[in-house]
């Protein structure tokens, strides 16, 4: 009884995934003056499928989003599909990303607001196996200087370059082992400390967002970026994480109430050869402070299991980012997990973290609800049995991309939603 991290579930449990908020759920369900509509697209960096765009290289990416950004869509987090840590290096998986893009809904957007962003990604090479806490802080402290010049911080992807070309490369969240090199130029006017980032195999892609000059928008600020502390406890099989649990709540909610924003995250999965086998795993959150003082945020956490069936996505958290988005909800950070299963059909299965947030809002009382008056909830949305397509608020791609996360069977519906039945405003993990 009581709330708390429960016992670790069994590996094999067969649940679709697990929902904590801030909020009850009729506060979620809440109507607000912002309505997002969301693109889900996945690139591979091996060839090109039916519903994959390919991509020799994730600095493509700007190139290839172009033709969303002239619709008014910006990148809101990418991250692997697979996470490729250990022996799921070897999967094809491993090269597959998501990009997630989002837009006020058009009716809504101001008739002046500004130049569209431009999205530029930056290759940062790193020192050592794997990002360390120095190595970690010492990047935040480089990306603050370049939000120093106006521009704002999206997010990072970890990649290895293997073999002789840039043509096959291997990007992650996770740290990568690579021998030590010779420690390649910089770019110019960086300046790197003498120890760190000098192996050219681990760097990490480092995405912006800038204005061209006079067409930044009103008001605009400047971005500063922290550091939050990051614990989970996992279990594992032989070496491998087969399941993880977080007070995420706990976890974030200083940061949230002080109107800050998750935008990324470090983890290093990989336990090094000889050492003993950790049953909790460390990392960082990192979070975006506005030059102004902006509303606290309420927050969603979603632990989702992704299925692939063949090389598409089947089942995903996009049907319920969808539905959340008539809600305000803005996605700002998904964290992949090296957690792979396969379901009964023999799908490959994989849990990812979705960090979404919205302003907290203050409600006049008003005449109570007529409960048998149909109510659009995140479950009944999502377990309805009209299609996808007519659910999803985004249907059909731009510029010949597909995309996804809105036309595929869903068990979103039994979800865990503890969460929505803590008191209102605190934060804490579900209630058991």
């Amino acid at each position: 009884m009581g709330c708390g991290l429960r016992k670790l579930e069994d590996p094999e449990d067969s649940s679709p995934g697990k929902i904590y908020s801030t909020l009850k759920r009729p506060q979620v369900e809440t109507k607000t003056d912002t309505v997002f509509e969301y693109v889900l697209l996945d690139f591979s960096l091996e060839g090109s499928r039916p519903t994959v765009q390919y991509v020799s290289s994730l600095s493509e990416l700007p190139k290839a989003l172009q033709p969303y950004y002239t619709q008014g869509y910006v990148l809101s987090a990418l991250h692997p599909i697979i996470l490729s840590v250990g022996r799921t290096r070897s999967l094809p998986f491993c090269l597959l990303y998501r990009a997630i893009l989002a837009r006020p809904r058009p009716r809504q957007m101001p008739s002046v607001c500004g130049g569209v962003p431009i999205l530029r990604v930056e290759e940062w090479p790193l020192s050592g196996d794997s990002p360390t806490g120095d190595t970690v802080r010492a990047l935040i402290d480089r990306v603050n200087s370049s939000a120093c010049g106006g521009v704002q911080f999206i997010g990072s992807v970890l990649q290895q370059v293997s073999g002789v070309t840039n043509s096959r490369v291997h990007s992650t969240k996770s740290g990568c082992c690579s021998p030590p090199r010779t420690p390649p130029s910089t770019p110019s006017g960086h300046r790197e400390p003498k120890e760190n980032f000098s192996s050219p195999d681990l760097r990490l892609l480092v995405f912006f967002h800038c204005w061209a000059p006079g067409s930044a928008p009103l008001g605009s600020l400047v971005c500063q970026y922290h550091l939050g502390a990051l614990s989970m406890r996992v279990s594992r099989k032989g070496q491998v994480v087969s399941a993880l649990e977080a007070d995420w709540l706990e976890l974030t909610a200083a940061y949230y109430r002080k109107g800050w924003s998750l935008v990324d995250s470090f983890v290093y999965w990989d336990t090094p050869k000889g050492e003993p086998v950790p049953r909790s795993l460390e990392g960082f959150l990192v979070y975006e402070e506005k030059s102004t003082s902006p509303p606290a945020n309420d927050t969603i956490v979603v632990e989702q299991w992704t299925v692939i069936e063949g090389s598409n996505v089947k089942t995903d958290y996009g049907l319920l980012l969808h539905t959340l988005a008539e809600f305000g909800w803005l996605l700002t950070c998904v964290l992949p997990t090296p957690i792979i299963r396969h379901d009964s059909d023999g799908n490959l299965a994989t849990k990812q973290v979705v960090f979404l947030q919205r302003p907290v809002r203050t409600q006049a009382p008003g005449p109570p609800k007529n409960k048998d008056v149909s109510r659009r909830s995140v479950s009944g949305a999502v377990s309805s049995t009209t299609s996808p397509q007519e659910r999803c608020s985004t249907a059909g791609g731009i510029g010949g991309f597909p995309t996804f996360g809105g036309g595929y069977p869903s068990t979103l519906s039994h979800l865990e939603e503890g969460g929505f039945d803590q008191e209102e405003g605190k934060a804490e993990v579900t209630c058991i």
